[in-house]
Parts: C-alpha cells; sequence; structure tokens
C-alpha cells in the first residue's frame, strides 16, 4: 500500500467530487469584498486593545482600614505610610533626609508595629546597622563607610530553623529624586507585611529578614554591607529583591534562581498576581538593561536564591524629580502587597529553604497576568523539538493529502511548496528588515525616539511594515503564478503551511543554542499544529476555504499571548531608551520587539487576507497607514520626544573645577566648565534646537587621551563607561574652589630595600567621591592599603567612594617598587574627584540651568577635581 493509500483510507464520494472540483480551478478564489478583509485585519487590532491592553494594566481592587483584622494587605495603611515617606523628599545617601529623617521614619514605624505584635507567636527584633565594606565590581573598587541598614528579625515562638528568609529594598534615592516608586513603594510594601504577619496567628517554620537598605544607588553597597558583615546574614538562604525600574503598575519577576527551579512552583502557586516571563529573566541578564539590583550582590557573593521583582510601568519618571507620591494608584501598591505577602508566607514554611543545592532551570510565563504557567527547561527543551517536529511531519502529510485530492504527484506537490517555503522565508525576513530599515532611517537623519512620548506610532512606524512584509511575497506569488492544478484554497494553505516550517526551523536552531524563551514559537506553533491536526483528522483541509474557520479560532490564543507579551517588553523598554546612551541606536531595539511580536502574533493571520479578491488593496491600506505615520512622525511635533513632566529629556551634567598640579607643586590647569553625559541617542540636539547655549562645547575624547581618566571627576561607573562620549562645556567664570584640602601627603619614606618608597596620605573625601590611582611605566604598586585583590587589575586604578554618617578622612598608604631606586623623580598619579550632591551650585549655574527648556529634566551638582603627581 503506498503513501497515498496510508493516508487516505477513507475514500468516500464526497471527497470524490471535491476533487472534481478542485482540480484547475484556480478561479476558485473567494469573492470576499476587500473590505472585508480589512475589517479581518482592524478586527485583530480591536481584539488588541479591547482586551490586551486593559489586562496589561489590570489591578486588583484595593483593601482599606475596613478589612484590618482579616489577615489581608491593607494598601490603604501602606499609601499613608507612602506619603509620609514622600513629604522627606531627596533621600540621597549622606544626605539628611536619608541618613536621618528617613531612618527614623522607618524605626518609628517599626516601633509601632513592634508594639502591637502578638506576642505569644512571634518574636520581633529590630536591628540598625553602620556597615563599612569594600568589594570590587565591573572593574572598580567601591568602598563605604557608615551606611545604614534597618534590619527586622521575625521569629515565630519555638522554631529552631537555621535558615532564613530574606526580603530587601532600597530607602536612599539617586539626586533630586523623592524616590517614591524606586523604591519607597517596597519599603512601605515590606512594612505592610511586617504588620500584617506578626498580628497573624499563623505558624512560620523558618524566620524571615526584612533589609530596609540604605544604600543601593550607590552601586548596592549596603546591600554588601548586610551580607558580609551582619549577624544575621549568614543563615539567609532565599531572598525576595524588591526593586524598580519605574512607578506604578504591576511588578515584574525578571529574575530567578539562579538554578532552583522550585522557586518558580512556589511563585506559580502562591503569587495572587503572577507577571513573570523566561524571556524577561534571559534579556535582562543580557546586560543590556542600564541597571542593577541587589540580588546581584546576593548571588554573587553570597550563592543566595530568590526572586528579584520590580515596578517596570511608566520608566519615564526613573531617577527624577517626577517620581512622586501622586502617580502611585493605591491598587498597585496592594498588587505588590498580595504578592509579597503570599510568596513570604509561603517561603517561610518552605522545607526547600533548608537546602537550597537543587539545581535546574525553569521555563514560565503568565498569560495576560490570568494564570501562570512553568516546568522543567529539560522538559521544555524536549517539547520545543517535539512540537517543531509535530508541525513539520503534519505538513508533511497535509502535502500528500493535498496531491491525492488534486490528483497530482507528491514529487510535483513538494516541488511547489519548496517555492513557497523559500518566499515564507522571504516573508520572514522582510517582516523583521522593513520595520528595522524604518528604524535606521529615522535614526540617520537624527530621528530617533520619535515613539518615546506617543505609544501608537510604532504601530504604524514597525508593524504595520512589518504586516506588509509577512504579506507581500504570498499575495504577489499567489496573484501572479499559473498552477492550474492545485486550487486557490490549497496554495494558500501550503503558504501558512510554509511559515509554520519557518517557525520550526526557527525553534530548534534557538533550541540548540540553549534559550528558554525558545517556548514563544513552540507555544505559537502548538495552536497552528491543533487546527491542522483537526482539518486533517476531519477532512476540511480538502473542502475549499472551510480549514480557514478553525486556523481563525485557535489563534485567537497566540495573538492575544504574544501581543501581551511584547506589547510589554514595549512598555518596559521604551522608557530604558532615554537612557541607553548615544552609542546604542534604541529604534533597532523597538523595531525589532515591534517585529518579532507581529511575527509571532499575526504571522498565520494576515496571509489570510489572501482569501480576497482584493488582498493587494489591503497591503496598500497598511503603506499607507505607515506612510502618514512616517509623516506625522518627521514632520509633526508629535514626533518629538519629549514631554514636560511624563516624558522627559535626561540631562546630567556636573559643575566641575579641575586643578591639575605638577610634581613640583606648580598648578598647570585650573579651569571650570560643565561635563554632560547624555543619556539618549539625541544627545544635546534637542537643547541646542532649544536655545540652550552650548557654544564651545568640546569632546572629551581628546582629554582622555592625555590624561588619566579623562582629568575629570566621574560620580558612577555608568560615567565612566561612556567617558569617550562625554562632551565638556567650559564656563568663563570660575567655580569657587572648596575650602578643604582634598589630599594631604603625611608621609614619604623610602624603605630599606632601596627600591620601594611609601607614602601615606590622607584623603577628604565628600559623602560621594572617587580616587584615580596611576603608576608611571616604570613603576609598580606593591602593597596600598585598598582591596589586595584589586591591586591585580590593570591601571588605571579607580575607586568610588561614599559614607553614610561617619564622615572621617580616609587613610591611604600606597607602596611603590622602581627597579632604580630613583625617587626623585614621579613615580604615580593621583587624582582625586568630589561630588557636592546636596547643593545646587553657584548663582552662574543656577543662571544656566534656567535656560534648558521643560521638557528636559536636569540632574546636575558641582564636582571638584584635584590631579597630583608624586
Amino acid at each position: 500500500m503506498g503513501d497515498k493509500d496510508l493516508l487516505l483510507s477513507v475514500d468516500s464520494v464526497e471527497s470524490a467530487s471535491v476533487k472534481k472540483k478542485n482540480v484547475g480551478s484556480r478561479l476558485q478564489i473567494p469573492k470576499i469584498p476587500w473590505y472585508m478583509a480589512g475589517g479581518f485585519v482592524l478586527f485583530w487590532a480591536s481584539l488588541f486593545l479591547a482586551v490586551v491592553v486593559p489586562l496589561f494594566y489590570r489591578l486588583p481592587e484595593a483593601n482599606t482600614l475596613d478589612d484590618v483584622g482579616k489577615g489581608v494587605f491593607i494598601a490603604e495603611r501602606a499609601q499613608e505610610n507612602l506619603y509620609e515617606f514622600a513629604k522627606i523628599g531627596t533621600k540621597l545617601v549622606g544626605s539628611d533626609g536619608n541618613e536621618n529623617k528617613t531612618v527614623q521614619f522607618i524605626l518609628r514605624e517599626l516601633a509601632l508595629i513592634k508594639a502591637n505584635v502578638l506576642e505569644e507567636y512571634f518574636d520581633m527584633e529590630i536591628d540598625h546597622q553602620l556597615a563599612y565594606g569594600s568589594y570590587v565590581r565591573s572593574g572598580a573598587q567601591y568602598q563605604y563607610q557608615a551606611v545604614q541598614n534597618i534590619v527586622v528579625k521575625i521569629t515565630s515562638k519555638g522554631s529552631t530553623s537555621d535558615s532564613y528568609l530574606l526580603v530587601n529594598s532600597h530607602f536612599d534615592s539617586k539626586p533630586t529624586s523623592p524616590s517614591v516608586g524606586d523604591a519607597g513603594h517596597m519599603i512601605v510594601t515590606m512594612m505592610e507585611v511586617i504588620r500584617i504577619i506578626t498580628t497573624s496567628k499563623i505558624k512560620l517554620q523558618h524566620s524571615i529578614i526584612f533589609l530596609f537598605n540604605g544604600s543601593e544607588e550607590n552601586s548596592l553597597q549596603a546591600s554588601d554591607g548586610f551580607i558580609t558583615s551582619h549577624k544575621w546574614a549568614p543563615y539567609c538562604k532565599v531572598v525576595i529583591n524588591l526593586d524598580a525600574a519605574g512607578s506604578g503598575c504591576k511588578e515584574l519577576l525578571f529574575q530567578t534562581g539562579p538554578n532552583n527551579s522550585w522557586l518558580v512552583k512556589y511563585y506559580k502557586d502562591y503569587a495572587e498576581h503572577p507577571f513573570a516571563t523566561t524571556m524577561a529573566e534571559e534579556i535582562f541578564q543580557t546586560g543590556i538593561v542600564p541597571s542593577d539590583t541587589d540580588f546581584d550582590i546576593f548571588s554573587e557573593y553570597a550563592s543566595l536564591v530568590g526572586y528579584d521583582i520590580g515596578l517596570v510601568c511608566n520608566g519615564f519618571v526613573y531617577h527624577t524629580k517626577y517620581d512622586r507620591y501622586d502617580i502611585i494608584p493605591r491598587a498597585s501598591i496592594q498588587n505588590t502587597g498580595d504578592n509579597l505577602l503570599a510568596l513570604v508566607k509561603a517561603l517561610a514554611n518552605a522545607p526547600e529553604l533548608a537546602d537550597t543545592t537543587e539545581t535546574g532551570k525553569a521555563v514560565f510565563f503568565d498569560v495576560l497576568g490570568l494564570f501562570f504557567i512553568s516546568y522543567s527547561a529539560d522538559s521544555g527543551t524536549a517539547l520545543n523539538y517535539a512540537v517543531a517536529g509535530a508541525a513539520i511531519i503534519l505538513v508533511y502529510v497535509s502535502l500528500l493529502r493535498i496531491a491525492d485530492v488534486s490528483n497530482v504527484t507528491s514529487a510535483q506537490v513538494l516541488s511547489w511548496f519548496v517555492l513557497i517555503l523559500v518566499l515564507q522565508v522571504v516573508a520572514f525576513v522582510l517582516g523583521l528588515a522593513l520595520p528595522i530599515v524604518v528604524a535606521y532611517m529615522f535614526d540617520k537623519y537624527g530621528l530617533s525616539l520619535t515613539y518615546f512620548s506617543t505609544p501608537a506610532l510604532p504601530l504604524g512606524l514597525y508593524v504595520c511594515p512589518s504586516l506588509v512584509g509577512l504579506a507581500l511575497p504570498s499575495v504577489i506569488y499567489l496573484k501572479l503564478q499559473k498552477n492550474e492544478k492545485l486550487s486557490y484554497a490549497h496554495q494558500l494553505q501550503m503558504a501558512l503551511h510554509g511559515h509554520a516550517i519557518v517557525l520550526s526551523i526557527l525553534g530548534i536552531a534557538i533550541n540548540y543554542y540553549g534559550l528558554r524563551s525558545t517556548y514563544v514559537i513552540t507555544w505559537t506553533l502548538i495552536f497552528y499544529v491543533i487546527p491542522l491536526a483537526f482539518n486533517l483528522v476531519t477532512t476540511l483541509q480538502d473542502r475549499g476555504f472551510s480549514w480557514t474557520g478553525i486556523v481563525k479560532v485557535i489563534q485567537v490564543c497566540p495573538f492575544l499571548y504574544n501581543s501581551y507579551l511584547f506589547y510589554t517588553f514595549i512598555v518596559i523598554l521604551t522608557p530604558m531608551m532615554g537612557r541607553f546612551g548615544q552609542t546604542t541606536n534604541p529604534d533597532l531595539i523597538i523595531s525589532a520587539l515591534a517585529a518579532l511580536g507581529t511575527i509571532l502574533s499575526m504571522g498565520f493571520l494576515i496571509l489570510l487576507i489572501n482569501v480576497s479578491r482584493r488582498s493587494g488593496l489591503i497591503l496598500v491600506a497598511l503603506l499607507a497607514v505607515s506612510a502618514a505615520t512616517i509623516y506625522i512622525a518627521s514632520s509633526t511635533e508629535i514626533g518629538f520626544p519629549y514631554r514636560p513632566k511624563t516624558n522627559v529629556e535626561r540631562v546630567y551634567y556636573l559643575h566641575v573645577r579641575r586643578t591639575f598640579y605638577e610634581y613640583d607643586g606648580a598648578i598647570s590647569k585650573d579651569e571650570s566648565g560643565y561635563l554632560f553625559n547624555f543619556q539618549d541617542r539625541r544627545g544635546s540636539a534637542p537643547l541646542v534646537e532649544a536655545k540652550v547655549d552650548l557654544t564651545g562645547m568640546v569632546s572629551m575624547a581628546s582629554d582622555c587621551e592625555k590624561y588619566m581618566m579623562c582629568g575629570v571627576p566621574y560620580p558612577d561607573s555608568r560615567y565612566v563607561k561612556s567617558r569617550l562620549n562625554g562632551t565638556w562645556l567650559p564656563r568663563e567664570i570660575p567655580i569657587e574652589p572648596a575650602t578643604d584640602k582634598p589630599l594631604e601627603l603625611l608621609n614619604k619614606t623610602v624603605l630599606e630595600d632601596g627600591i620601594t618608597v611609601r607614602f601615606e596620605f590622607k584623603i577628604n573625601f565628600t559623602d560621594h567621591s572617587t580616587l584615580y590611582i596611576q603608576p608611571y611605566e616604570d613603576a609598580t604598586i606593591t602593597y596600598w592599603s585598598l582591596l589586595e585583590s584589586y591591586l591585580s587589575s590593570t591601571p588605571p586604578y579607580y575607586l568610588f567612594f561614599t559614607y553614610g554618617v561617619d564622615d572621617s578622612p580616609v587613610s591611604l598608604i600606597l607602596e611603590i617598587q622602581k627597579s632604580n631606586g630613583d625617587f626623585n623623580v614621579p613615580v604615580t598619579q593621583i587624582g582625586v574627584g568630589r561630588q557636592f550632591m546636596h547643593t545646587r551650585g553657584d548663582i552662574t549655574a543656577q543662571q544656566f540651568a534656567e535656560t534648558f527648556p521643560d521638557c528636559a529634566v536636569l540632574i546636575d551638582w558641582p564636582a571638584d577635581y584635584h590631579r597630583y603627581i608624586f
């Protein structure tokens, strides 16, 4: 028995009549009006707006004080705490707002909670830590002095477990920011969770540590201080880290583990409002997201496992003065509180907490926030291969079925399908490439970020071109081909099969590479395999266009999920594009995301416009929408990226006075200026257009070639990484120098070996300072009082220093070896940069700041830099 006999064991009179009707009937294009096909496209757009967007922003009803005593999270009470937190204002490390007012606020609230603890059920301890320490990270040494942590320990009566759950967030802020979203929202949520737990008659197997850390924004220093020196730190096994890259809305689980898949199971079982995806985890771990969290410290330096959770909506206000109380809905706090309370109670009774050595990753994702799916990475790998293989097999079976029904050989059908497959590869490439071309051209003409304030623009700029690219090859082929042996319906079905094969091959390749995010392709394919199998079994495949009905119905599932997933990433990443720096074209990232989302959401559906005789008109309409959007984005104010208060341009700059001392103490350079570190692709162009006087601004690249670390005081590692793109604007009126000397040489001694000199210095740092050290080529530092491990790095060495409540000078000892023992000539350069972040600067700087447009948010402060040669 041949292949056809095996596949067509049922050959009824009905199927025979179908054969006669289909063979040679290229004229069987249904007479569906073009506007009906256009309505088909609009239907999916409407479905996105009616279902996906509302579910993305959906939040639970907030509990009020009327619900006290029910053992539930009370958002109203947490919101009252948040109001008090917000009134404090900026909470920069070293400031009165952070070191006194916020610490006192948290301690006061915790004392009120402790006064109401059910003492027959719980012990509650509060510890106030002053942390000192240092560590090496990202090529620099970070040293901190008396940064503050407030640590709370909750223990059930009778608990003997020595495995603790750690819940962490931070209360400090960046300059100018009141930090209500990042991370006051999380601080008050933690306080309310403590309040609920300690007033509930429940039993917890493990103790819970709540860490309110006071220096996260300074390169995660307070979390390092806790994990390396606090008395409770050695017992912490699992961490729930709470942070923010935005304000309001839902919080995203964007990292878990590492390599502890049981954590995903607990999130699945207990998180009341799941919002998570493996794809977010893999994207974050690539390092392209311009943020770090305390989770990195806990996992890298203490091998803790757990969750990294953060607010991700409205990142436009992140680290700005607009991160305020009035933009956080109470329901957002309720969402976070419900999830945190449930997870804390579950993990505090989890037997796995005592042994976190389990290995293994998981595939996980929420479906429109309604439910959560997870399975092991190994199962995911097997599923990915199985679904791709099933798709390929069923397509092959379908092709054989088409050959039998059409009375042609299977070889002929396969040869025609190869051509269609090539066209679908072209379609996939066009669907991805056309939006990227648009993004490239906009950037080429200085028009990047046009969508920054107008979320609808990517639909015309990227989604419509992607749809055109996906549909164009099949439209041209089906209109021009002369194949009279296959019905039009079968040829259209083969086009969909071609797209399925493209996705299958792509899924196999990505799965082989090891990405768990392959699940997105796999589940898209599952919802094509299902209708394909159904149509084969029911013979609907052989009955004209009957097979399209089940395809449309089933495709609702992947459309809703994929559009939801990629909409999530576009919402999260669009604000981040405003701080990606000047070297990256952010439009390429957003266009690629929009294109991939379109391909996976509409890849099968857009091909169905070919059921209309006027499918070309649909493409013309899509092109018209795209052209109109390109015009609006490039030629009207709608395409201007920035808006006052809501979608601002971040402008970071320092008012710098830099002084260079030569070996004999003479001053060779003493100048003042503004050091700019532009955060987005457009750089200074919008400011020039707004008539800000930037005359004389020059690139720092030449100074970076001449001077150690470009001869300026960088406040953090992001400035260092982008230093070649920094710019300097000289100012004529000098900045008044600080009255104290930043560096004092206390002693210089040549040691007994005759080839080593010992320097002893006293450094008067501010609460945010930088130290650079670069020995000359013929000299080597053999010992210093900094971290010994950092000495093995390649010079220049640079240190970021912070203090909280202890402003004592820092002692520095250097021992430098030189083979000829000649120490009457220079052996090293030392640079001291000091940030004065708590002041607005002099009157000249304030007048300069007033010339900036309302759509620019200024993050600026004075700084000085002193370069010495010894």
